[in-house]
């Protein structure tokens, strides 16, 4: 099957950031979010890079427009039927996205195919959800999606070879510079990442270093472009915890799991930029305040 169309589930930050890809890149796309408001704050989110875009000169006003013209909203599943690809990005726990894979297996056709943004979640056993494993594929972007080129292509143990080129291919299509893998917790990136972001949280207190310093150290001793705390505002206070724990339990090592600080921070809701505080505050553009 050809992808024409694409339905994006859940249009927060990344899931808002993927549909502008697929958008400027000319697929037209279904965002489908759980309210009116909802779905408005992502619309809102997809114009503002878009215009963004018209100001630096990377668009036309007209450009802009025909891809905004390209994106229909919606609040029902089944308005997601006459897809070819379903990308998911919803919260980072295994039994929703499960429920999502199993409803969208019984509305799209045989030949859709269905892609997780999960970041450490086991694609095999998201995919085991629905009828279709061999059509499941992990494709894992990086905040902001807009901007940095990497996605993970992942392979679930059952998918399709020819799925995974064809969403490879899509992947080359709305601009990134893909990779594939197999499915394996934290797949390439974050099995390397995390257990390092974790390590850095336990110098906090190891070290007694304020935050602040720790990003300083990171960013001009091993010259990182940003610091593990700031690097976790943006990711996520609560994706960073969801993500050690799926690690720690594929692996079992101790370093894979959340350092108490950050699990700490999850249960006060201190989630980051997405909350406005995290390690540093925020305004409401996600500008650091502090």
């Amino acid at each position: 099957m050809e992808i024409k169309t694409v339905g994006m589930v859940g249009l927060g930050t990344m899931g808002a950031g993927i549909a502008q890809l697929c958008l400027q890149a000319g697929f037209e796309t279904v965002g489908r979010e759980i309210s009116p408001a909802a779905a408005e704050r992502g619309h809102a989110q997809i114009k503002r890079f878009l215009d963004r875009n018209v100001e630096k000169g990377r668009m036309t006003a007209e450009e802009r427009d025909a891809a905004l013209g390209r994106l229909t909203l919606t609040t029902e599943l089944e308005d997601l039927a006459g897809c070819d690809i379903v990308i998911e990005a919803i919260v980072e726990q295994l039994e929703p996205k499960r429920q999502l894979f199993a409803a969208l297996d019984e509305i799209l056709a045989p030949g859709a195919i269905l892609a997780t943004n999960t970041s450490a979640l086991s694609v095999t056993e998201i995919a085991a959800a629905t009828r279709r494993a061999d059509r499941v594929v992990g494709l894992h972007f990086f905040n902001p999606a807009p901007v940095l080129p990497l996605v993970e292509v992942v392979r679930g143990q059952l998918t399709d070879e020819a799925v995974a080129q064809q969403v490879y291919a899509f992947a080359k299509a709305i601009g990134k510079d893909p990779i594939l893998c197999h499915d394996t917790p934290g797949f390439v990136v974050n099995r390397v990442l995390i257990p390092v972001l974790n390590d850095a949280v336990r110098v906090i207190d190891e070290a007694r270093v304020t935050p602040e310093d720790l990003d300083k150290a990171c960013r001009y001793g091993l010259g990182w472009p940003l610091g593990p705390c700031a690097l976790i505002d943006l990711i996520g206070v609560d994706v960073q915890v969801h993500a050690s724990e799926a690690l720690f339990e594929g692996f079992k090592e101790s370093r894979m799991a959340a350092p108490a600080r950050l699990v700490n921070m999850l249960n006060a809701g201190l989630l980051g930029r997405k909350s406005g505080r995290g390690f540093f505050t925020y305004d409401e553009q996600g500008n650091r305040v502090d």
